[in-house]
């Protein structure tokens, strides 16, 4: 045995191809033993290491015999004194913050569930013992990992931010039902890797897959008591690890095969992003289990409430908040960062209610420490970093409030776009604002449009398909009376809740559906798709499916007609954004220039072709105007550095339940109004006596041509 050599001890256990190297962080702990498993289904350590060497507070040992895939975990002793924030049990065998990979699952005993009291409940108050019993039998192992992996020429797409366009998906709903996808690879990082589903990406002119969390996530103890999972996998347990629910096993393939995806989809030209909870962790509150730093060394990696320290301070809904105000836990998540960017090669994150990560005490400030040591740090200052920019706690949407460099989910966005098709009154100044880059929220420290992540539909809430299907959220599969779930949805069924047989609804609802991916399609900012819209998915009316992993969930490939046409209407519509640059701008925020003002690059219309006036803005009964975007963006340059132009575009946007007469706006070069869009069934009308029809509930698209 003997130490890592030089000064700095790398966290976690490291192998250097002739031993492993094992260093814990425990600032107020009096011992920690290294237990190590012969085999990982072992109950119990076949041979356990006291940790005698401590440098700076980490507890260090290097084992030259010891090589992966070897199991692991560690028991740490220090005082039980909840009233104090310590809450030290060697009878718990705790999982390595700082580990690779995890094996085995977790299986709910009265050993996990928080600490036992004298009457055989559970206690967080002071005066306790610490509970007894071994929770080896139950708790996942920690294992060495070999990290090697042939990347050959592997590098990131690093796709503009103008040209960006989100999809948002999880790794089994993906794919577990893929017909095309071979049958072991299916619901697993391989599955998402083939040759099918790249395709299918490519074709709807993805640039980026945004994974709902891989990090290694466990299910609460009151969903496993359901039968149900957590199935989204908002509740991690190991920062540095990949799920092994996606992978072939759980002795390090995870990583191997989670690095297999990445490559495969980066010489696709597809970015991947991960949707990261660095805010709290799958410990719970007071009374939940102790699986890892908790043990290791509460009062450090957790917020606690200074005035009884026997709780957490809870901004995340989940019963704890990570203390990033701690160095080594802000080190934490700044080296789980790196190592997915330098070692697994990720493109970017998005990270679950970022404003928690910002708390100072009890405030949100955006120059919080986090934020600008992530963003001073060299390997991460070059990835896409995205912020879920609000939480449970005072003051906690905070959209528009990150700062430079950062791009935000804009839910102002989803509730506009939702309010104004659905026919809302007074809708129309707030549309124009979230579709022209939110510059109210945005245009501040030289940011742009690319800041807004713009979304429809995401994995909290309704999918697209009952977004126009269902105005009441149906979520008693979830086994909480339906209390769970938004009743905010901004939804209408257009006349039927569900499923219908109706040709009429059936025709309002597939309408509606392509208005919103035309919508979503020609707004400057960058979109999110959410996993199978594009193909018509239902979760039947669930609006909150985080713990069901099934049918509801996943997506079906098998498409009928209506399905089929909407997926090709998504890809036209991608396919459009893409072909023109105007769709695509960097600098769109000139959305309420006076009427008359030169050279602006957009105008909003009334019907009768003149341009909105202030007493429009403000007038509750309008449903109708149009957006003319000019084909020369004045001085401006893509991302190529050339300038931006095109033909000139007119959308026609008609929330109301009546046929619109728009008079189209007479352009200075010679040409013609072409009809090239329309969400409506049937043949497009030809404009007559420069004027077009809009039928009810629609969006046209017109181009002007200019002869040849």
């Amino acid at each position: 045995m003997r130490s890592w050599p030089g000064r700095n001890y790398p966290l976690g256990a490291v192998w250097d191809g002739r031993g492993t190297n094992f260093a814990l962080f425990s600032q107020h702990a009096s011992g920690v033993t290294l237990c190590l498993f012969e085999r990982v289904d072992d109950a119990l350590p076949s041979e356990e290491i006291p940790l005698v060497e401590r440098t700076n507070w980490v507890w260090h040992t290097y084992l030259p015999d010891v090589r992966p895939p070897q199991a692991y975990g560690y028991r740490v002793s220090g005082p039980y004194a909840p009233q104090e924030g310590h809450r030290f049990n060697p009878a718990k065998l705790l999982i390595d913050p700082y580990a690779r990979a995890l094996a085995g699952g977790l299986r709910w005993d009265a050993a996990l569930c928080g600490e036992r009291s004298a009457s055989g409940g559970t206690a967080a108050g002071a005066g306790r013992a610490a509970d007894p019993r071994d929770s080896a039998p139950f708790t996942p192992r920690s294992i060495v990992v070999d990290g090697s992996f042939p990347w050959g020429a592997d590098r990131s797409p690093r796709t503009p931010w103008s040209r960006t366009v989100i999809y948002e998906c999880h790794v089994k709903g993906m794919t577990a039902l893929h017909p095309e996808v071979p049958a072991a690879s299916r619901g697993k990082y391989l599955g998402l890797a083939s040759q099918p589903v790249i395709d299918h990406l490519r074709s709807l002119g993805v640039t980026a897959v945004e994974l709902l969390p891989v990090h290694h996530a466990i299910t609460e103890q009151p969903l496993a008591v359901r039968g149900l999972v957590n199935y989204w996998g908002y509740n991690t347990l190991g920062f540095f690890a990949p799920d092994a629910r996606f992978a072939s096993g759980d002795r390090g393939e995870q990583v191997s095969e989670f690095k297999t995806m990445v490559k495969a989809l980066h010489s696709a030209g597809i970015e991947v992003l991960l949707d990261v909870v660095y805010n709290h962790t799958a410990e719970g509150n007071e009374r939940g289990p102790t699986l890892s730093m908790r043990g290791i060394d509460n009062a450090a990696y957790y917020h606690l409430d200074e005035a009884d320290p026997r709780r957490y301070v809870d901004y995340t809904g989940c019963g704890n908040t990570l203390n990033t105000r701690h160095p080594r836990v802000l080190q934490l998540l700044m080296d789980s960062l790196r190592y997915w960017v330098t070692e697994m090669h990720v493109d970017g994150f998005r990270f679950d209610l970022a404003p928690a990560l910002a708390r100072e005490l009890h405030g949100v400030n955006r120059l919080d420490r986090f934020f600008a040591t992530l963003q001073q740090d060299p390997a991460l200052a070059r990835v896409k970093l995205i912020a879920e920019p609000w939480d449970l706690g005072p003051g906690g949407y905070q959209v528009g409030n990150f700062p430079t460099g950062w791009a935000e989910w804009n839910g102002r966005y989803r509730d506009s776009v939702r309010r104004f098709w659905r026919g809302d009154p007074g809708q129309i100044g707030e549309f124009v604002s979230r579709i022209a880059g939110s510059a109210d929220l945005f245009e501040g420290d030289d940011r742009t449009p690319s800041a807004s992540v713009n979304f429809i539909s995401a994995h909290d809430g309704f999918t697209l398909h009952d977004l126009v299907s269902y105005e009441r959220k149906h979520n008693l599969a979830n086994g909480e009376d339906n209390r769970d779930g938004s009743d905010a949805n901004w939804s209408c069924n257009w006349g039927v809740e569900g499923e219908t047989g109706s040709d009429s609804v059936a025709r309002v609802r597939q309408r509606m559906a392509r208005n919103f991916l035309a919508t979503l399609a020609f707004s400057q900012g960058v979109p999110m798709l959410s996993h199978g819209d594009e193909l018509g998915r239902t979760q039947r009316g669930n609006n909150n499916a985080y713990c069901q992993d099934n049918e509801i969930s996943w997506i079906d490939w098998e498409l009928d007609a209506s399905q089929r046409a909407l997926l090709e209407f998504a890809r036209h519509v991608f396919q459009l954004r893409e072909s023109n640059p105007i769709l695509r701008r960097r600098s769109f925020f000139a959305d309420r220039v006076p009427p008359g003002a030169d050279g602006k690059d957009v105008l909003w219309l009334r019907p009768g072709g003149e341009e909105l006036s202030g007493a429009d803005w403000e007038d509750a009964e309008r449903r109708a105007l149009g957006m003319l975007v000019k084909g020369e963006a004045h001085g401006e340059m893509d991302d190529r550095g050339r300038p931006i132009q095109g033909p000139t575009l007119l959308v026609l946007f008609n929330a109301g339940g009546r046929p619109c007469l728009f008079r189209l706006p007479a352009q200075s070069e010679p040409g013609a109004w072409d009809h090239f869009l329309w969400t409506r069934r049937g043949s497009p009308q030809r404009p007559r006596a420069g004027a077009l029809n809009l039928a009810a509930h629609s969006l046209s698209l017109l181009i002007w041509r200019i002869p040849a």
